[in-house]
């Protein structure tokens, strides 16, 4: 019986599994099974060596990441630029590293923006989903990218924006209004990677443009309710969260995701948590 699973701490809230066992469904794969094992990136290396040769792959949340590419036999070259891997794959060669946060990143954008380009992007955060975010934008054309951010973490992804020939920009959130309300109308689209509560005081200035939250429980979040106030378009991680587990669904089980049923069973859990609305 063909296995996949989720590996993180916590994880117990993962949302994985019912996104994963969903497309099973749909497609009639009764054989195949997906959960999720607590799993830290000090133990990751043992649970590897342990894995049974029926799991297929595993999907890696945090602390995992970093630790995932660094035990991929092989990787993708998007994994290596970004600097970690959400997705480990068994094949004839071991472990290959993906980082399919990327497909995230680029589905939620696509919802938000379609084919249009951006020059300018505002990035709030600068922890491990900036950096496919990153990638994200200049894939959409981003020239510049500033980073809002309460500590000076900017030397971090200084590296990762050069190869992708982005000028990269910081800003605190320590800087007045009337600076961080300039920063969001200079933006095509503002990407906030932090907790709501980390916003806090600061959602009036940092609504003017479209906004992708990539936190989805509970929705909408107050910086959306704040843009789509001033007539912006906003999406949600939701969005991130089911286009990063399609690429894992094909990589694992080879076969095209069934994302109108996968999507559907996410959106009626978020529905019954009170998530969205």
């Amino acid at each position: 019986m063909p296995r996949a699973a989720v590996l993180g701490s916590p994880i117990e809230h993962s949302l994985s599994p019912l996104l994963h066992n969903a497309g099973y469904a749909a497609l009639g794969l009764g054989d195949w099974s997906y959960t999720r094992f607590e799993v830290t990136d000090e133990t990751l290396p043992k649970f590897l060596e342990q894995a049974p040769e029926d799991f297929r792959g595993f999907s890696v949340t945090m602390p995992g990441k970093f630790a995932a590419l660094a035990l991929g036999d092989v990787a993708t070259d998007r994994a290596r630029l970004i600097g970690s891997a959400n997705t480990l794959v068994r094949t004839p060669q071991g472990w290959l590293a993906d980082n399919t946060d990327a497909d995230g990143v680029l589905g939620a954008l696509g919802e938000l923006l379609g084919d249009a380009s951006i020059e300018h992007a505002t990035i709030i955060g600068a922890g491990g989903t900036a950096r496919p975010t990153l990638w994200g934008l200049a894939r959409y054309g981003a020239k510049a990218v500033t980073v809002l951010n309460r500590s000076d973490r900017l030397q971090e992804l200084e590296p990762l924006a050069a190869i992708l020939g982005v000028e990269l920009r910081g800003m605190s959130f320590d800087d007045d209004s009337a600076e961080l309300a300039r920063l969001s109308r200079s933006s095509d689209v503002v990407v906030s990677t932090v907790p709501s509560r980390a916003l806090e005081g600061h959602l009036p200035e940092l609504s003017h443009a479209p906004v992708f939250d990539v936190i989805y429980d509970p929705w909408p979040t107050p910086l959306t309710i704040f843009a789509a106030a001033d007539g912006y378009r906003t999406v949600g991680g939701q969005v991130m969260l089911a286009h990063q587990a399609f690429s894992q669904f094909e990589l694992f089980t080879g076969q095209a995701a069934p994302r109108e049923a996968m999507f559907a069973a996410l959106n009626a859990e978020l529905a019954l948590r009170g998530g969205t609305k």
